[in-house]
């Protein structure tokens, strides 16, 4: 039977931005791979220093490195972890790199390329290494994993990996966290935190891609009368200032709400108590907070660019990024049609149940098979 070895440094063992988003996909993945794998399939999985929980089924080896440095983390992944690997039949790297000197036939794992079409947000050193790195473990890999169709498209474009080499294994989300709660529980969480009965929510990273100028156009654009709050919640990222330059510019100081980062136990409330969620951005590899919000029964707005429109199918509104007007009458219509949400929030709650993590691992167990020439 395979012995799988997963290079799992990413997995941090601090909260904060790590402990979400490329974090949770590796430990849900890990989480639930013994249960779409076969009987006798072995799990390795190679964490750093920090990361002290166990995973079921899963053998941690854990380095003496603190790897959360990403000096560190690049210096042991090539350099310390070819020495250390075990007698692996296949290695899987899960977060965009594998070892150069990696004699063992591999699976590679790919979020999004935003390195190359955003590198403004990374240091030189860090993009060309993940430029280089990257394009080079895609090439050597047997089999690319993609989180959505969106990113597989743009490994082609980009790398020219042949498509019939990339497999997509998308995100779930945890169904017992992100629900419809109970409307006491949301009514006294709005109280608690002194948010308004009604209010727009966007959830992200402050950051230029999230195309927040032109979503606080078109929210000005809108009368008065017609404005719900406006929250914009998430940290700030790279070239943040325009858009507190929109807001200053557009006389919004007093209708948008900038909460700042919202910690991932927090986030099922801020959903549930938003009217909608609206999402504008240009560029995501997955678009996590607008699956997150779907499951919630959260009616959502969202651009047709990149991976977004796969994850709403026709359970929201789709429109195009740059297009303000639109997104002002998007807005009006949302705001009016109770009609509308209560049954937009119907469709978003079905549509988020066509993504599991029991169906992210048995994606990449199909991938495995693949890589190593296995029936499936």
């Amino acid at each position: 039977m395979p012995h799988i070895g997963l290079n799992a440094h990413l997995l941090s063992g601090k909260a904060g931005y790590r402990s979400a988003g490329i974090h949770g996909y590796i430990e849900q993945t890990l989480a639930h791979l013994t249960g779409a794998a076969p009987s006798g399939w072995q799990f390795t999985a190679m964490v750093g220093a920090a990361y002290q929980r166990s995973i079921p089924g899963v053998t941690l080896q854990r380095s003496r490195w603190d790897t959360e440095s990403p000096v560190r983390r690049i210096l042991w992944e090539q350099w310390v972890q070819p020495a250390a690997l075990g007698a692996f039949d296949l290695y899987h790297a899960l977060a965009f790199v594998s070892p150069l000197l990696l004699t063992r036939p591999s699976v590679v794992t790919i979020y999004d390329l935003s390195f190359i079409h955003y590198p403004q947000v990374l240091s030189t050193s860090r993009r060309l290494y993940l430029r280089l790195f990257t394009a080079l473990s895609c090439r050597r890999a047997r089999r690319v994993i993609a989180i959505s169709h969106s990113t597989a498209a743009d490994l082609v474009a980009s790398f020219g990996i042949p498509s019939s080499r990339i497999d997509v294994a998308a995100p779930g989300y945890d169904s017992s966290r992100y629900q419809r709660l109970p409307s006491d529980e949301v009514r006294a969480f709005r109280q608690r935190m002194a948010l308004p009965e009604r209010f727009w929510l966007f959830l992200g990273t402050l950051e230029p891609r999230k195309n927040l100028p032109l979503l606080l156009q078109a929210y000005a654009a809108l009368p008065e009368s017609d404005r719900l709050p406006l929250v914009l919640a998430g940290g700030k990222g790279w070239d943040y200032q325009p858009i507190f330059d929109a807001i200053e510019r557009y006389n919004l100081v007093s209708q948008v709400l900038l909460p700042g980062y919202i910690p991932v136990e927090a986030l099922p409330l801020w959903y549930n108590s938003a009217e909608v969620l609206v999402y504008p951005s240009v560029f995501e590899g997955f678009g996590l907070p607008v699956l997150e919000a779907m499951a919630c029964g959260t009616p959502v707005l969202v651009s047709n660019a990149s991976s977004l429109p796969e994850v709403v199918g026709d359970a929201g509104l789709c429109l195009p990024p740059d297009d303000a007007l639109a997104w002002t009458s998007a807005l009006r219509w949302a705001a009016h049609d109770a009609d509308w949400r209560a049954e937009m929030g119907k469709r978003c709650q079905q549509a988020a149940q066509r993504y599991r993590w029991s169906a992210t691992a048995a994606q990449t167990i199909a991938s495995y098979r693949r890589a190593l020439g296995l029936a499936e």
